[in-house]
């Protein structure tokens, strides 16, 4: 029988975003707007997280996992109030972002959320979970974030870690109160297909509001830099997506926890 892992930690750093650069992600626009398209997603993400697992969390008979649900909780809250803040930087740069705002927040929330069962919000919860797992792992194992700027490679990092940290909970109380393979597939799949196209619409709708860009070896060289990573890692990626598909998959299985636990050693 698999141990119950250590319970999340809630942790309340500290960011200053207001002096990034414009293009702090090699220099490059497209490398940046595709790292601001999917901060767009995580604030409300995080809130829609926070909502499915409450719903369940008088459900969980488990004293240990009901714990880790509270502070599971109490580690989205953190992210979602971290991430807003570059929201307010974006918009001091001459960003228009709040028609895409809207626009997300309605449409995932106000129309497609209502329209699903609860269990079926746990289970694209869990499975939203499992993919920002795998992108923790690429954040703290790999070059990913090595030329993106100083303070927002911390608040990623820091994420990162919390998401390895918590990777488990959700899944954990879908397990409990629900349980069913199909209905876990299902969620998987409404993840993937939601999470790949919110971000993608918004990092579209920034890279069209830039009326100059970077130099075109600039460009050049950070389309070859985003070519080259993803080719390395998309074994990894694969992997990692087709675990969630197996019999007895468990998120614990991805022996990902010391890279957490030493990013979480380096804050101190």
């Amino acid at each position: 029988m698999r141990p119950p892992p250590p319970l999340p930690v809630v942790r309340a750093p500290r960011f200053d975003l207001s002096t990034l650069p414009r293009w702090y992600n090699g220099g490059s626009a497209l490398a940046t707007h595709l790292m601001n398209g999917l901060n767009f997603v995580f604030p409300a993400g995080e809130r829609f997280f926070i909502r499915s697992v409450r719903f369940y969390i008088d459900r969980v008979e488990d004293p240990q996992l009901k714990a880790a649900a509270v502070a599971f909780v109490a580690q989205e809250a953190q992210h979602q109030r971290a991430h807003l803040q570059a929201f307010g930087t974006l918009e001091s740069q001459g960003f228009e972002i709040r028609s895409y705002l809207d626009w997300y927040e309605r449409l995932a929330y106000e129309i497609i959320e209502p329209r699903c069962p609860p269990s079926l919000r746990l289970a694209a919860t869990a499975a939203l979970e499992h993919l920002t797992a795998i992108f923790g792992e690429l954040a703290l194992g790999t070059t990913l974030l090595e030329p993106t700027h100083p303070e927002m490679r911390r608040l990623l990092r820091w994420h990162a870690a919390e998401e390895i940290e918590h990777r488990h909970v959700a899944f954990d109380v879908f397990e409990a109160v629900d349980g069913r393979y199909l209905l876990r597939a299902t969620g998987m799949l409404v993840a993937l297909s939601t999470l790949f196209f919110f971000w993608a619409v918004g990092a579209r709708h920034l890279l069209r509001q830039e009326t100059t860009r970077p130099p075109a070896e600039v460009e050049r060289a950070a389309r070859q830099r985003v070519r080259s990573f993803w080719w390395g890692v998309s074994g990894l990626v694969a992997r990692r997506v087709l675990d969630w598909f197996r019999p007895g998959f468990h998120p614990a299985d991805a022996e990902i926890d010391q890279l957490a636990a030493d990013y979480v050693a380096s804050m101190a």
